[in-house]
């Protein structure tokens, strides 16, 4: 999402970087350039004017001006400057046994997935949520919400037919969570308009003076920009909101909504969407989404998350054949069922540091639908092919073609690229690096397989791949190089 502003942020940086003297006028003209990115971004101008002047002002201290790299120590006052406009530190949902939360939102903005997802993470968290439709108007949005209640084995009530009253509906729905046990978690989905009217603001008013909340969340298009802030104020002086949740920051948003949010309605932004499914909400880490930006990447984030999809008997017996020097066709395909588990490729390249311009390169590529045809090549393989890739002669080549629907050269390139993990298996690749911090130095090979030219994750480009930063004893990654702070 913050491509971008990402990239245009390390441009500015790269000229202070470079630069043996801080002055007021090269600082002054960076910011220039950061302002125009910040806007072109769709931060808004009241938020970047604080943030610059900030940021002018810590710079232009003794320490930054006598510092041996004072460009890197800009970039370290940047970074702690936008932690600040982000929230300082993750904010959690307060919850306990009987917790109700409220879900508003315009249509669009995905209130009813969002609130599946909650109810998914909560579950998660060894609570026991219920969910409750308020949305009487949007066609099928009951329905939705049953649907996704059942995918998520979580109990859901559902208004009597004919009902067109969402306060009454409310009513009648504290009297059934009060039925499903004293230590539940209801979330409240209701409805939405095309966009805010008095209508909207007087029912929300109601419903809430009904279910007297313990959160109200308001789900927000990142998309919108700063259409999203505007929106988010107005539900804000209306029903006073806890937190935010940021939605659909796997598309082509520009980021300022996130940037803006925070500090335009004071509210900490508490989750976001980052994809459809129900488990693709991530808890909103202030200082990892300014990594993000400035292009140092999440691996903490990434770390976690490789914890939760994958089990640790299975990297460890990878481990095993690693070092004993086996890697065949089985061994690739356990690889790529784990990187399905952790999400799309892109989405794993955004969290590691350096990759912005591997993903730029990238551009118009579907790295995804290249593991798809990897896939579709191994299981042409038969079980002793895939175990022993010696056998793989002209005439079996074929036939795997053939079954897979690939091509010819397609296959050779395959098994070419596995005689080189073979050969490559002594260095970690990117899941290696994720595996050793998981299990505290055990190695795995990386992905192999969709394209060529760089281990780890050959075939996406023709790069060198970076290895995954190492860890601090706080849990952290250690900076990349060119940002010490």
């Amino acid at each position: 999402m913050f491509s971008a502003l990402t990239e245009k942020l390390e441009d500015a940086f790269k000229k202070l970087r470079g630069l043996g003297k801080i002055s007021e006028s090269n600082i002054t003209d960076a910011l220039k350039d950061i302002r125009l990115a910040l806007l072109e971004a769709d931060v808004d101008f009241a938020v970047t004017k604080d943030l610059l002047e900030s940021v002018k002002t810590a710079s232009m201290g003794q320490e930054v001006l006598r510092s041996i790299k004072p460009g890197e120590q800009i970039v370290k006052i940047f970074h702690d400057e936008l932690v600040k406009l982000l929230g300082d530190e993750a904010a959690g949902l307060q919850v306990s046994a009987a917790s109700r939360i409220l879900i508003a939102g315009l249509n669009g903005a995905g209130k009813t997935t969002t609130s599946g997802k909650l109810a998914a993470y909560l579950k998660k968290q060894g609570k026991r949520p219920v969910l409750v439709a308020l949305d009487l108007y949007r066609p099928a949005a009951v329905h939705q919400l049953q649907v996704l209640a059942q995918s998520l084995g979580v109990p859901v009530f559902t208004p009597a037919a004919g009902e067109t009253d969402p306060v009454k509906a409310a009513s009648d729905a504290l009297k059934w969570v009060d039925g499903q046990g004293q230590a539940v978690v209801a979330i409240f989905d209701t409805a939405g308009r095309q966009e805010v009217d008095e209508a909207l603001i007087k029912e929300l008013k109601r419903v809430a003076a009904v279910v007297k909340p313990t959160e109200t969340l308001l789900v927000a298009d990142a998309a919108t920009g700063q259409a999203a802030v505007s929106v988010a104020k107005t539900f804000h002086d209306a029903i006073t909101l806890t937190g935010l949740i940021m939605t659909k920051l796997d598309g082509d948003a520009r980021g300022g909504a996130v940037l803006s949010m925070r500090k335009v309605t004071g509210c900490p932004i508490k989750f976001l969407g980052v994809g459809e499914k129900s488990d693709q909400l991530e808890v909103f880490h202030p200082d990892r989404m300014a990594q993000r930006i400035l292009g140092m990447g999440d691996v903490v984030s990434l770390v976690e998350k490789a914890a939760q999809e994958i089990e640790e008997k299975d990297a460890e017996r990878m481990a095993k054949r690693m070092e004993a020097g086996q890697f065949d066709f089985n061994d690739l395909l356990s690889q790529m069922k784990m990187m399905k588990r952790l999400g799309p490729v892109s989405g794993i390249m955004g969290m590691l540091p350096g990759m912005g311009k591997l993903k730029e390169a990238m551009a118009g590529t579907d790295a995804d639908q290249r593991m798809r045809h990897l896939e579709a090549m191994v299981l042409s393989m038969t079980p002793k092919e895939r175990s022993n890739p010696s056998l793989l002669n002209s005439s079996r080549k074929k036939r795997i073609a053939s079954g897979s629907g690939r091509s010819l050269a397609d296959v050779s390139q395959l098994i070419k690229q596995q005689e080189m993990m073979q050969a490559l298996m002594s260095n970690k690749g990117m899941m290696g690096g994720l595996m050793s911090a998981m299990m505290g130095g055990g190695k795995m090979p990386g992905m192999p397989g969709m394209g060529g030219g760089m281990p780890g994750m050959p075939g996406l480009g023709g790069f060198k791949q970076k290895s995954a930063p190492a860890l601090g004893q706080d849990g952290k990654p250690k900076m990349h190089k060119r940002f010490k702070f």
